[in-house]
Order: C-alpha cells, then structure tokens, then sequence
C-alpha cells in the first residue's frame, strides 16, 4: 500500500478539488443540484479514485483506478468548459482550473504508463 499523501498527483488533484469547490461557490443557486453537484462530483471522483488506488495491494489494481481518476479528469474538463460557456466561470478561473486538471491529468498518464 502506498500513502496517497505522498503521491504528487494526489497532492495536485486534492488542491485542483478545493480550487473547484471554491469557484463553484458562486455559481447561481439554481443550478446548485445541476452543474454545481456534477462539477464537484466529477473533480472529487480524482483524487478519490487515487486514493481507493493507493489501498490495493497490485501495481495492476492500482493503475486501474488511476485509469479511472484519468476519466474522470475529462468528465471535470468539459464540465469546467460548460461553465465557462454559460459565464459561470470567468476566463481566468476557468484557464486556472483548466491547466490545473490537464497537469493531473498529464501526471496521472505518467503513473499509469
């Protein structure tokens, strides 16, 4: 088992997660049970699905959820687009937490590889 805290990817993903939380603290109340949820929901499956990677005993199970966390990542990507297309996210939040998840990303490609 690995500790998850000491895996850079998660480090990267958990502070991606909080920046997201926070961003989406202003997105409008009616879309609370909407965009707000799956972009949370989508960003938080990353470092979670690390996380359940690091308690598995093979390399196998582990670069299987970070498969899964990599997923997710796109899932996140195109919900962060969608938000800046209906002006919940400004330009520069939005580039911000863009490059944010493309380096996860990017680093979770690496572990898997």
């Amino acid at each position: 088992m690995r500790d998850l805290r000491e895996l850079k990817a998660w480090q990267k993903a958990h502070g991606f997660v909080l920046d997201a939380f926070r961003h989406t603290k202003a997105f409008p109340s009616d879309e609370r049970f909407g965009l707000t949820t799956h972009l949370r929901k989508s960003a938080t499956s990353i470092p979670s699905n690390i996380a359940e990677g690091c308690g598995r005993q093979s390399e196998r199970k582990f670069a299987r959820f970070l498969s899964i966390a990599a997923v997710s990542t796109s899932g996140t990507e195109y919900r962060l687009l969608l938000a800046r297309d209906l002006v919940y996210l400004g330009d520069t939040p939005y580039i911000h937490l863009d490059q944010q998840v493309n380096e996860v990303k990017r680093m979770l490609n690496s572990l898997i590889q």
